[in-house]
């Protein structure tokens, strides 16, 4: 599957603005991880910019978040890997991330948000103006962005990477998309 082609499909199951922008945010940072690890590129993208397709219809029961986009992944022919990846990334299933693509999802979701929080207390509100020991103060500081999990953000240990590491190629690659973040 084409971008292109993937966006209408998420566009197609996710109306909520936001949610968008933070499929946006996943898969710029899978790209990003991609890049550094030398890893496919198209299906770390797709993996980011999909892993949430499901997300309004399952909001009120997360025990299916995740299974369900794996399965409307699967009818449209996606890679195994990427599907793979997609049903890992919600903890609740605690299912074995076996492979690099599923470790790099599961924590570029939640780091993606505790991003976007940390920039909206800047005066300027611009991710530009963000810089990673900012992000890191603010990972320490418990009660900042609660719903950006810890200890999900630390799995980037499982990709060779320290915390400072995972959070500087984090913020590089939202930078890049800045404008369609609105950031």
């Amino acid at each position: 599957m084409e971008r292109e082609q993937a966006l209408s499909l998420l566009q197609e199951k996710v109306k909520n603005e936001n949610l968008i922008k933070h499929c946006l945010a996943v898969e710029a940072v899978m790209e990003k991880l991609a890049e550094h690890f030398g890893e496919e590129k198209e299906k770390w993208t797709l993996a980011g910019l999909l892993h949430d397709i499901d997300y309004e219809e399952t909001k009120n029961d997360p025990r299916k978040h995740s299974l369900l986009g794996a399965g409307i992944l699967r009818s449209h022919g996606l890679d195994e890997k990427i599907v793979r990846a997609v049903e890992c990334h919600n903890e609740i299933h605690n299912l074995p991330r076996e492979d690099m693509i599923s470790r790099a999802l599961f924590c570029a979701d939640p780091v993606t948000g505790l991003i976007v929080a940390a920039t909206l207390v800047l005066p300027s509100k611009k991710i530009n103006d963000l810089s990673p020991g900012n992000v890191l103060n603010r990972y320490k500081e418990k009660t900042f962005a609660k719903g950006a999990k810890r200890e999900t953000i630390a799995t980037c240990q499982e990709l060779g990477l320290s915390l400072d590491e995972f959070i500087d190629i984090s913020l590089q690659a939202m930078r890049r998309i800045s404008e369609e973040l609105g950031l």
